[in-house]
């Protein structure tokens, strides 16, 4: 059992049942690179305030950089008795250079050492989150404009409505991410803020630089009170919340997919590469990849709702609570990272059945409305004409027709404003081609929206390119 660094205090060894129930090490192992990193910035600042030698600050570096080679082939052994990654680094830098190891914390807690980590490791996976994000916002302006002419009933309570653009439909989900979008790039605000310095809760006594120690880490902030610095978790809340978010847009979008690969639908067919089947089924073909989509969301809200009752109740500042902190967020970073990725891959591969689409707008008195309006730009009042389209459709489905396909004295036995041209703005084009209004499905718009998307995407992806120079 490795020695502890608070051994001085206690009169008894910690029995093996604490060594595990206080281990985090098979979590939080993940950070090793960002607490090096913090580590060599800390050393480097230690030694520019001459708190440390800089022959002590070069030994203490030499040895951090072997040590983060060994983890990344692999060849470092850990220990549960260390319980965390922090523990294991220090206790590795004594064994590679000896008694000078014990210096590098100096004017640090292990408090503010993992809300630094996490704090770097959150930036990183926020700005992958973005950029995968933006790859995927690509992929279905892409699939927009490639489908620009397909119709397809739009739904209100999964009740066919009226007739719109498969376009016009896609670039709804590009809104929805772009927001996303919007939403992780206002969180790197609260995360990139560097806490390192503010000890365990009061702050140190040594004369350190922490505008210096930001600057080496890319922080362009520094924590303003030490106590809020280490036990702050709002900015994980916050990455969690708009996860939360953009996975019910994704949800959302595998809810329709479901239900348009569906035979019932029949509107697109997943590509076989991300189907499955049935062990007992041989004609099953099933939308396994956005059914688990969908069914991960919940893992994400549930990280959500763990990590807000985990500090809904805790006195300032630092509590072992916030050790399962980490279970939360490496959660639910894994799972959105997944499924971007495996849409990414998966959309442009659909298939597209244009004709049953458009099959699908000729039923379910979808041109009511445009009906409606026709009266109304004849001077009848809208909700007389809405009662007097209303019968007309009661009087169409009791004849199994659609309005259309009602003679005109049929239709003109319902109102003496129609006129033969009524026939002219009832077809599925022009009723898509008429609603011209901002936002709206006519075919003009969504080409503008797809244009004004891709350029700033085109945007979006040079300052990743810039960014990531």
């Amino acid at each position: 059992m490795a020695k502890k660094p608070w051994d001085g205090r206690f009169s008894e060894k910690t029995d093996i049942i604490v060594e595990d129930f206080t281990s985090s090490i098979d979590i939080d192992k993940r950070l090793y690179s960002y607490d090096i990193q913090g580590s060599i910035a800390h050393c480097r600042m230690l030694a520019r305030t001459s708190i440390i030698s800089e022959e002590d600050a070069s030994s203490l570096i030499e040895g951090l950089g072997i040590i983060k080679r060994e983890i990344d082939r692999g060849d470092f052994r850990f220990d549960k008795s260390l319980e965390d990654i922090h523990m294991h680094i220090e206790t590795g830098l004594i064994e590679k250079v000896g008694k000078v190891a014990q210096k590098l914390h100096t004017a640090r807690s292990r408090n503010d050492q993992v809300a630094l980590d996490v704090r770097m490791y959150l930036r990183a996976e926020t700005l992958n989150t973005i950029e995968r994000l933006v790859m995927f916002e690509k992929v279905i302006v892409d699939l927009s404009k490639t489908h620009i002419d397909v119709v397809l009933p739009g739904y209100t309570h999964l009740q066919k409505a009226q007739p719109i653009l498969l376009s016009h439909h896609l670039m709804a989900y590009y809104e929805m991410f772009s927001r996303d979008v919007d939403r992780f790039s206002d969180c790197l605000k609260r995360i990139n803020v560097m806490p390192l310095g503010s000890a365990a809760l009061a702050g140190t006594t040594y004369p350190i630089d922490r505008e210096y120690t930001a600057g080496l880490l890319d922080f362009p902030e520094v924590s303003a009170n030490s106590i809020d610095a280490v036990s702050d978790r709002d900015f994980i809340i916050e990455f969690l919340s708009a996860a939360s978010i953009c996975m019910v847009h994704l949800s959302r979008m595998s809810e329709e997919l479901i239900l348009w690969s569906s035979s019932e639908f029949g509107f697109i067919e997943l590509p076989d590469s991300f189907a499955t089947g049935s062990s007992i089924m041989p004609q099953k073909k099933n939308p396994d990849v956005p059914e688990l989509v969908r069914g991960k969301t919940g893992r994400v809200f549930g990280d959500l709702i763990s990590l807000l009752t985990i500090m809904k109740s805790l006195p300032l500042a630092y509590n072992r609570d916030m050790q399962e902190d980490k279970t939360a967020l490496f959660g639910t970073v894994d799972i959105l990272k997944e499924c971007l990725e495996i849409y990414i891959k998966m959309l442009p591969k659909l298939k597209i059945n244009k004709e049953v689409m458009r099959l699908a707008t000729s039923t379910g008195f979808l041109n009511a409305t445009d009906m409606a309006d026709y009266l109304v730009t004849r001077g009848m009042a809208f909700r007389q004409a809405h009662g007097c389209v209303g019968k007309a459709v009661a009087y169409a489905s009791s004849k199994k027709k659609e309005l259309h396909e009602l003679t005109l004295e049929e239709l003109k036995s319902f109102s003496s404003h129609i006129k033969k041209d009524i026939f002219d703005i009832l077809t599925t084009e022009q009723m898509i081609n008429r609603r011209k209004s901002i936002g709206g499905t006519a075919p003009e718009n969504v080409k503008d929206a797809i244009d004004r998307a891709e350029k700033d995407i085109a945007v979006n992806i040079e300052g990743l390119f810039v960014d990531d120079e």
